[in-house]
């Protein structure tokens, strides 16, 4: 209580106000690692554990929040995270700074720019806003002409100011005793001690001798204000991006002497004729991110400048220092690094930095989630600004697409398989721990390239892809984004973007195999529309899945009938067993033998042992294999086979055939989310071979 109301004696401003508003906790004394760590790890419920490709990792909430959040980045995050923790710590992290090193269009500077996003919103809260303090009423000093007040130039904490108000620790220390702080808090305070910039220690010694050793009078000269949180002025998280040799400067980064102040003041000797905020670092020396954009592209001069910032957190001008409380996050591409690296003379920077290769995102789910950032929150139009639909399938088509040419060529496992088992699905009988086995192995390999995830088609060439559909003709009069068309608008981004002739080819295979995909796709489409029933593909599998469980159980009666409970509804559901099914089925998966079949099923019902306890909703619609076994039985049964109804669709000559397409055609506009052009389109792309196995 004596602590409150000695705060209500001092000034708001005053430096003494600041001091007891970190004594009660009010107010915060930390540097930058500190208060990130803080924002990651604050909240223990914001941190969950995970498997992603078959290891345990966490994953940590506070960068999935908001409407646009980042997406996947599971390696990459927990080695941002574990640096920031050893740098709050005091760990040897506080003295390097974080690059993230890959492909172009992977999401490096996506992440830099959101991790910001979320430090300004953090600090913007009250309790956790920064301060700095000021010079005022200079002009009773003098020697600093119409400069009347003098704010820190490195945004320098007051408590920094506090701990150098008097010319030893030991005073200063003695003097923070008096205001209230016992031995615990001066040691924590004093864990984050770093002596005064240039500048203002300059002018603490002025006021010193002006003053006469009064601190009372000296700090009358002194106010503490809030540190500007401003994403235009580049402060608390400011970027600076690498330009071409000729317009680069040491200044643009550290500042340069400033000619409009040597105008004011008299002594030639005052540091603060450098102007520091002409440099992107000063403005977020006080407990702020730097962010370097593809750092190694800057010429020599620039890097051993960051090289010296790193090393020692200090800005350096002929001979004058100011310390920094800086995070430094860097990017650079695999090119532009390899290049760098070339020059042996420069290896004291790698030696100063924590690097993390960043691959691209390899979860053909999560991509599902990306793509949607790629096309866009608001409603489309075409030229004529008529409403433009978006195929249901065009989503699923793109991500498999580009996922497929990020997954290496493996002999353990196929492009499939590896993208089922990377977005933690059922790949037959082939187990997570093979995947497991195929990145060890790709990333034991020195080649970055070549390590997983590191190749492929990145966001950009997506967003490229998606822009060639949108000013297609054929989008534009028919006023939908058909899925169809996405994948001649990304062999026409194969063929532009991508220079190496291996890779193109490799492209162009995992293209084959993602149209194949869509195929299965659309026929699972087809055969709902023809059922008139949104889900009636996937009633089909889980009854097959039901089935091979029902089969062996105990109390099957002679009438083959099941009662089992449903996972989903609780209610208990009887199941008519149908053997002729259940072998159709397995004889379109190309299960001969009883063997065969026999271990299948063994596989599909562990399957659904272990998904049902995590997963209640889990529908086996992920087997692609299973779900057109199925559809492709159906069609048989049902409609005699999948030629007739081919033939049915493609021949609307007569009255019931043209009746069948019309009702198919308003099943997938009213309850499937088709348009009419996309449906149509999709009903005659399932009339034709194309892409058929």
């Amino acid at each position: 209580m004596a602590k409150i109301q000695k705060i209500q004696k001092v000034a708001s401003n005053s430096l003494d106000a600041h001091i007891l508003c970190v004594l009660t906790g009010e107010r915060r004394f930390e540097n930058v690692f500190q208060s990130l760590s803080r924002m990651i790890l604050g909240k223990p419920e914001l941190i969950e554990k995970i498997n992603v490709n078959g290891r345990n990792t966490y994953d940590f909430k506070v960068f999935r929040e908001g409407k646009k959040h980042i997406i996947g980045m599971y390696d990459e995050i927990n080695s941002f995270v574990s640096y920031v923790k050893d740098a709050a710590e005091g760990g040897s992290s506080k003295e390097m700074a974080f690059i993230l090193i890959g492909e172009p269009g992977n999401g490096k500077t996506y992440f830099v720019d959101h991790l910001s996003y979320l430090y300004r919103n953090f600090i913007n809260i009250p309790e956790n806003k920064r301060f700095t303090f000021r010079f005022t009423n200079l002009d009773k000093l003098g020697g600093y002409g119409k400069i009347v007040n003098i704010e820190s130039q490195t945004y320098e904490d007051p408590m920094v100011l506090a701990m150098n108000l008097f010319e030893t620790k030991a005073e200063s220390k003695k003097y923070l005793g008096q205001m209230g702080y016992n031995d615990k808090q001066l040691e924590k305070v004093f864990e984050n001690y770093r002596p005064l910039g240039s500048c203002t220690y300059f002018i603490l010694s002025q006021l010193r001798e002006y003053a006469q050793g009064d601190i009372e009078k000296i700090k009358s000269f002194i106010e503490v204000v809030p540190v500007p949180i401003s994403e235009s002025r580049g402060t608390i998280a400011g970027k600076y991006a690498a330009k071409d040799k000729i317009t680069s400067s040491a200044a643009d980064l550290i500042g340069e002497e400033a000619i409009t102040r040597l105008l004011h003041i008299t002594d030639t000797d005052n540091p603060y004729r450098f102007d520091l905020r002409r440099g992107a670092l000063a403005r977020v020396a006080g407990g702020g991110i730097h962010f370097a954009d593809e750092i190694f592209k800057n010429k020599k001069d620039l890097v051993q400048v960051y090289l010296g910032v790193i090393q020692n957190r200090t800005i350096e001008i002929e001979g004058y220092k100011w310390p920094l409380d800086t995070l430094i996050v860097a990017t650079s591409n695999n090119s532009e690094f390899g290049r760098f690296l070339e020059e042996k003379e420069q290896a004291p920077i790698i030696d100063r930095c924590r690097l993390t290769y960043m691959s691209h995102n390899t979860n053909y789910r999560l991509q599902h989630e990306l793509t949607n950032y790629a096309i866009g929150g608001r409603d489309k139009t075409t030229f004529t600004n008529e409403k433009l639909h978006i195929d249901p399938n065009l989503n699923y088509a793109i991500s498999v697409a580009v996922i497929l040419t990020r997954m290496p060529q493996s002999d353990k496992l196929t492009p499939v398989e590896m993208m089922k088992l990377a977005a933690g699905e059922v790949a037959g009988e082939k187990s997570i721990k093979t995947l497991s086995e195929v990145i060890n192995d790709l990333n034991s390999d020195p080649d970055i390239t070549k390590r997983f995830g590191q190749k492929g088609l990145g966001h950009r060439n997506l967003g490229r892809s998606l822009q060639l559909l949108l000013e297609r003709s054929e989008t534009q009069e028919g006023k939908c984004m058909y899925a169809g068309d996405v994948f001649k608008a990304l062999e026409t981004v194969i063929l532009d973007y991508v220079q190496e002739p291996n890779d193109r080819i490799k492209y162009f295979n995992d293209l084959k195999i993602a149209k194949e995909l869509y195929r299965k796709n659309v026929m699972t489409t087809i055969f709902n529309a023809y059922m008139d029933e949104p889900n009636a593909i996937e009633r089909d599998v889980m009854n097959y899945v039901n089935m091979i469980i029902g089969i062996d159980a105990k109390n099957l009666g002679s009438d083959k009938i099941w009662t089992y409970r449903d996972q989903q509804t609780g209610k208990l559901v009887p199941l008519k067993i149908d053997e002729t099914f259940l072998n159709s089925v397995e004889e379109r998966l190309g299960l001969k033998n009883l063997e065969q079949k026999q271990s299948f099923r063994t596989t599909i019902a562990k399957i659904y042992g272990q998904k049902m306890l995590k997963e209640p909703n889990y529908n086996f619609m992920d087997n692609n294999d299973l779900v057109k076994a199925v559809t492709d039985v159906r069609l048989k049964s049902d409609i005699t086979g999948a030629g007739s109804l081919i033939g049915a669709l493609s021949n609307r000559t007569n009255e019931e055939n043209q009746k069948l397409y019309n009702r198919m055609t308003n099943t997938m506009v009213n309850k499937l989310s088709y348009c009419k052009t996309c449906a149509e389109k999709t009903i005659e792309y399932f009339c034709t071979h194309d892409d058929a196995n």
